[in-house]
Order: C-alpha cells, then sequence, then structure tokens
C-alpha cells in the first residue's frame, strides 16, 4: 500500500482542477459577476442561491449555512470519501500520476481511467440494445415486474447480446480485448478465443457514489442459459463487490439528508423502492451484507458514536422469507454493534419483497413497508421465541435462554431494561426471573463480544475502522453535579498541567477525599507517582498506573478541553486544584464544629484545645492557599 501523497501533488492536482467543472456535476452554476458563480447549496436546503463558487481562487462558500472549502473538501462532503480517495480520484481524472512519501508505487490511473471508459461505453451500448428485437424477453420481464421505459432509463438498464456483439463494438471504439478483459467485460476461453461475459441478459449498471460505472449485474432471461440467475463483473482494478452498494449513486443525497438507509436484496427491489418514493434504497452486489459495507454506510449517515445513540440515524433491513433471507437476516444482527446508529427491520406481513410488494399492492405498500419497521432486537428476540413452544414450561424456558444473549448484546441500558420487560410479557415470567437469565449470559459474552462502536475522533471519522471496547468508566458517564465538575477538572488540570499546579498543590489534592469512585482511582494513581509529574510523559505514566481498564478514563481527562481561554490556563489550573482542596478544607472545619459543639470542655480539656488548634490550622492553610491563588 502506497504512504501518504506528496504534498507537491495535491497542490498540483488542485491547481490543475477548475473546481466550477467539479461543483457542476453536483449543482447548476450560474454566472454571478467578477469571477464568481453561485448556485442552490449542495448542503442544506434553500430556494434562493446563497452557494458562492470562485474558479480562480479554487474555494466555495454558502452564505447560508456556512460550508466552505477547497476542492477536495468538496469532494469530501458530497462523495462521503476519504482525503486522499479525493486526491486519488482527481488525479485519475486529469490522467495526473501521484507520487506517495515511502516511494510506493503510485496508483495506475491511466488503467483506471480505460477500464472506467470501457465501462461506460459498454453501458451505452447495452441501454440502445434493449430496444432491439432481440431484447424482447427483457422488456417482458421488466414489464411483468411494474418497470417501464422511463424506469428502465431512469437506472440505465440494458440489454447484452449474443454472438460477441460487446467485443466487437468495443474493440471499434480501440478498446483492445486484453483491456476488456481486465475490465471483466469479455473472458478468454482456453484456446484463447474472447467471449462476451454477459450474453443474452438483461444488465444493470452498477455505480460508485460519483456516477463512474464500475462493473454490471446481469439476469438470466432464456431457458437455455444454463448460467446463475445473476452474474456479476468478477473482481476488476475499480469493481469490488463487498465495496459497492447497488442505487447508492441515486440515494446518497437523500440518504445524508434524512439520515436514513434502507438496505434491500436486489435490484429490482431498489428500483421498486425508488419508484415508491423510498429513495434512501441499496443493495449489495451478490455478496453478503458485511463489514466494508458498513464503513459506506456509516460514512453516509454520519453514524459517529455519540452519548445519545437515538440520534445518529437509521439503518433498515428488508429480507426475503426464504432462507437465504434468513441467513442474510442472522448476519445483519451480527453485526449490529458496529453501528451506532439505530438498526431496524422491515418485513411485509405476507413475506413479499419489496418488487412484489409494490406490484401487487401499489406505491404505498411499499412506503408502509419501511414506516412499520421494527428495532433490529425486537426482530431477532420474536424470531427466537417463534421456534419455540410457548404453551409448554420447557418451551418457555428454552425460549428464555434463547433469548437472553440477544437482550444481552443490547448496548443501549435503558433499552435493555425495556426488553427484560417486553421478553416478560411475551412469555409469561416474572421480570426478575428474564433479568437473571440476561445477567448470566452478559457474563458468559463479555470477555468476547463487548460492543465494538467506534469513538469519536479524527481518526475514526477519516478510517471509519473501529476502536478496541471501553470496559471502564467514561468522561461522559460522570455526574453534571457541582462537586464531580470540581473533582474532574482539577485533575484534568493536574495531568494536563502539572508544572502550573505544582507538586505541592498536587501532593495536597492526592490526600483529600473524592466523593466519585472512578476521579478518586485517578486520584490514588496520581498519589503514588506525584514525584514524577514534572518528568515528560506524566500523563503516560498515570494511565499505566491505573487499573487497565481505567487507562482511557486517563486519555480522556488529559485531552479534554480545559474550559478556559489560551492565556488563561495557568490561573485557571491553579484555581480549579486550589478550590478543591479548599473544598475539603471546609469539610474539615465543618467536622471538628461539629466536635466542638458535642465536646465537655470540662471532662476532656486536653482534646478541646487540641480540636481548637486543629481549626486554627486549617484556618492558616485556607489562607495561604488564598494568597498562592
Amino acid at each position: 500500500m502506497a504512504g501518504l501523497i506528496k504534498r507537491s501533488d495535491i497542490d498540483e492536482v488542485r491547481s490543475r482542477t477548475n473546481l466550477a467543472d467539479i461543483v457542476g456535476d453536483y449543482v447548476t452554476l450560474k454566472s454571478a459577476g467578477s469571477g464568481s458563480m453561485k448556485g442552490l447549496c449542495p448542503f442544506h436546503e434553500e430556494r434562493s442561491p446563497s452557494f458562492h463558487v470562485r474558479p480562480q481562487v479554487g474555494f466555495y462558500h454558502c452564505f447560508g449555512c456556512g460550508e466552505g472549502g477547497d476542492v477536495y473538501t468538496f469532494l469530501q462532503r458530497m462523495d462521503h470519501v476519504s482525503f486522499s480517495e479525493a486526491v486519488e480520484r482527481l488525479a485519475g481524472r486529469i490522467s495526473y500520476e501521484l507520487h506517495y512519501e515511502d516511494g510506493g508505487a503510485a496508483t495506475d490511473h491511466g488503467n483506471r481511467a480505460r477500464i472506467l471508459a470501457a465501462n461506460q461505453a459498454a453501458s451505452d451500448f447495452f441501454v440502445a440494445q434493449l430496444a432491439s428485437a432481440e431484447a424482447a424477453p427483457g422488456r417482458s420481464f421488466l414489464g411483468e415486474r411494474g418497470f417501464d421505459q422511463s424506469a428502465a432509463e431512469r437506472f440505465g438498464i440494458g440489454f447484452a447480446p449474443r454472438g460477441g456483439a460487446l467485443t466487437k463494438h468495443l474493440n471499434s471504439l480501440g478498446f483492445s480485448s486484453d483491456e476488456l478483459v481486465i475490465a471483466g467485460l469479455i473472458g478468454k476461453g482456453e484456446r484463447g478465443d474472447y467471449y462476451d461475459r454477459f450474453r443474452g441478459r438483461l444488465v444493470w449498471p452498477i455505480r460508485d457514489v460519483t456516477g463512474q460505472t464500475l462493473g454490471f449485474g446481469a439476469r438470466r432471461l432464456l431457458e437455455d442459459d444454463k448460467g446463475p440467475k445473476y452474474l456479476n463483473t468478477p473482481e476488476t482494478p475499480v469493481y469490488h463487490k463487498s465495496q459497492v452498494l447497488y442505487g447508492l449513486d441515486l440515494a446518497k443525497k437523500d440518504i445524508s439528508r434524512g439520515k436514513q438507509i434502507v438496505v434491500v436484496e436486489g435490484y429490482t427491489d431498489v428500483m421498486a423502492c425508488h419508484l415508491a418514493g423510498v429513495t434512501t434504497a441499496v443493495a449489495t452486489c451478490g455478496t453478503a451484507f458485511g463489514v466494508d459495507h458498513i464503513k459506506i454506510v456509516r460514512r453516509m449517515i454520519g453514524d459517529y458514536d455519540n452519548a445519545d445513540t437515538t440520534a445518529t440515524g437509521e439503518v433498515i433491513f428488508t429480507f426475503d422469507p426464504d432462507d437465504a433471507g434468513q441467513k442474510a437476516a442472522n448476519r445483519a444482527f451480527a453485526e449490529e454493534h458496529r453501528f451506532a446508529a439505530q438498526t431496524f427491520v422491515a418485513v411485509a406481513s405476507d413475506g413479499l419483497d419489496p418488487c412484489d410488494l409494490r406490484l401487487k399492492k401499489g406505491d404505498g405498500a411499499v412506503r408502509r413497508l419501511v414506516s412499520t419497521r421494527k428495532p433490529m432486537f425486537e426482530f431477532k428476540i420474536r424470531r427466537e421465541l417463534a421456534v419455540h413452544d410457548l404453551e409448554t414450561v420447557e418451551g418457555r424456558v428454552a425460549a428464555l435462554r434463547a433469548a437472553a444473549p440477544v437482550v444481552a448484546g443490547i448496548r443501549d441500558q435503558a433499552l435493555g431494561i425495556g426488553y427484560v420487560r417486553s421478553v416478560a410479557g411475551w412469555l409469561g415470567m416474572e421480570p426478575s426471573e428474564v433479568q437473571g437469565a440476561v445477567n448470566s449470559a452478559k457474563r458468559q459474552q463479555a470477555p468476547a463480544t463487548a460492543p465494538s462502536v467506534p469513538q469519536q475522533s479524527a481518526a475514526a471519522a477519516e478510517s471509519m475502522g473501529e476502536q478496541p471496547p471501553q470496559a471502564g468508566p467514561s468522561i461522559m458517564d460522570l455526574k453534571t453535579d457541582a462537586s464531580t465538575r470540581l473533582e474532574r477538572d482539577a485533575l484534568m488540570a493536574v495531568l494536563q498541567h502539572p508544572d502550573v499546579v505544582g507538586d505541592d498543590l498536587i501532593r495536597k489534592l492526592t490526600q483529600i477525599s473524592f466523593a466519585d469512585n472512578s476521579l478518586a482511582v485517578v486520584r490514588d494513581a496520581i498519589a503514588s507517582l506525584v514525584e514524577r509529574a514534572q518528568l515528560p510523559g506524566w500523563a503516560s505514566a498515570v494511565a499505566d498506573e491505573v487499573p487497565q481498564s481505567f487507562s482511557t478514563f486517563v486519555k480522556q481527562l488529559s485531552v479534554a478541553p480545559i474550559p478556559e481561554r489560551e492565556e488563561r490556563i495557568p490561573i485557571y489550573c491553579v484555581q480549579v486544584a486550589t478550590d478543591l482542596v479548599e473544598r475539603d478544607l471546609l469539610r474539615q472545619k465543618r467536622e471538628l464544629l461539629g466536635v466542638l459543639q458535642r465536646m465537655d470542655r470540662e471532662s476532656d480539656p486536653e482534646r478541646y484545645v487540641q480540636t481548637q488548634r486543629d481549626l486554627m490550622r486549617i484556618e492558616a492553610e485556607r489562607r495561604t492557599l488564598r494568597e498562592e491563588k
């Protein structure tokens, strides 16, 4: 894998790219004078244009929503690609060879460009052939499923004739047979003869988010075709079936806007959904919905971890009632924990897929299918219960054992409690019985199957990769009362600016009692390492000192922003640490005053005098603290 793209190449590609040409693929721009162009903003809804583009300068800005940046920013926001992917895509567009910092090989953009050009030429050829006499079975297939000519045009559907017609056509356009083999459009036999991969089939173009055709999916039509029902483009330099979703180019805008995506099982299901008004539907291409697909979906809906998992978006799956559909349901549930978004299942009561549902009951039925979706957990639990005889004690116990691991996997605590009550009601058991089974399941699965939701960080947003689960406390889970906030802020000051706080104040801080138990663990680690407070790697040393499950907690405290302007941070750090120490001194003073009130001076004069001395000492410490602020 190549390393970082050289900065000089990044700048060169940017300078060679006309921003207006790129933006113009998404937005209709008109001249606004003085080298500026404007149009309706693609990032928010508006009626009058406030989105301005300055091609000469290379920047865009929306005066309505505030979005702005350069050509790379635009592609990242519109197509949900990484920075590197944006640079490489633009380099390929202008046939510019990129160089990488480690000297790794650059992407062969020339080869990629030829493959994409061949795919587009093939797509145009297939579309034209759909009107031919030979394509009559294809037109009948579409008509029987409720798709007319306009629907075929909308989705770019075509027909692949027999007789090597595609190879002859593309060869006439200057594409060599070897290039077409690499593109996956034709095959090469053992005798060295070439043949069209798709023959006598209805063809769907599979496009990326920008609308470039990467490959094709072809449906069998004729009885003498002994091939599989659906035949897809093989893996090529541009087509990787595990990394593409059919219909995403058409659905991306509404997915991003509505934070919802509907995953169906076939090309015709995508068509039916879109034509019925469910314009967020996509499908996999001859493979199961997997981890790479999840990364694409999460980028599309902005699915980053946050404290409120109900606010991140919706992922809705539809499954066929056959065995393949049930296997797909099991796979989807197995990967549910990778989403921070809420996951749902939409299955028609009569088991019809979206295409058949639209054909038999109309567009409204498809929309209702999606709107009446059920949470993934409820779907999975009811499926587990359905295979047991709930009329017998043995059946109910077996059903509980099957459902408990599902409930145990729910990461939202409040939601989990709700499902405990629901399962209890469905089984006719006491909630305490169900909770006991769920607790037992949690203990069995905790070491291996803790939810792995990505952390909300720049690195996670860029790579969409998974981070290790956090079993310990989090700074986000701390109480928001004044006492806890003071303890948290004081530890943040000590961890981030020990030189400002000073060893003496740090020692005093570690000797006081904390109301929050998690913060008290960090306090104890600091107390054992206070001699190292002024040495490099201080915060890392504290993170290593605490129990392993608290390590991430320490790191959070070490990087969390201090709520003060930069020039006032030294004053703030001393202030917050002093306030915490003084709070404890006030507690001690209050306790000593109570002792004095309860004490009989005549019966124990020495203790009485000592208590007064302790009070004087505490007052002296308070005065010293205030003077040192």
